[in-house]
């Protein structure tokens, strides 16, 4: 096996899902993101989302804040520095499988 392959066998699995990766990525791109927006945004299900943001916030790399905008709940999210520098990681890891293989 080759060192460009051995190299990303130890790549991040939890960022290595696709839907974790997108909804990582829209939270890269913003200071915070409402649930209905990361919804919306990533085109996953309610439950989906919110079992992915789960692992995401048990792994420390999204925080997640339960307010209300009047009456109504409101859930945000963003990225904690540990989930920014895991994704730029990740990114990186990406980037280096494909420019070497």
């Amino acid at each position: 096996m080759s060192d460009e392959i051995r190299s990303f066998s130890g790549v991040d699995r939890l960022l290595h899902e696709p839907s974790r990766t997108i909804i990582v990525a829209i939270l890269y791109a913003v200071e915070s993101a409402d649930f209905l927006y990361l919804q919306r945004e990533a085109g996953l299900t309610k439950g989906n989302l919110s079992a992915h943001l789960s692992k995401l916030e048990k792994a420390k790399y999204v925080e997640i804040e339960k307010t209300y905008k009047g009456k109504i709940p409101l859930t945000l999210c963003h990225l904690t520095d540990k989930g920014r520098k895991a994704f730029e990681d990740y990114r990186e890891q990406i980037k280096s499988f494909i420019d070497n293989v």
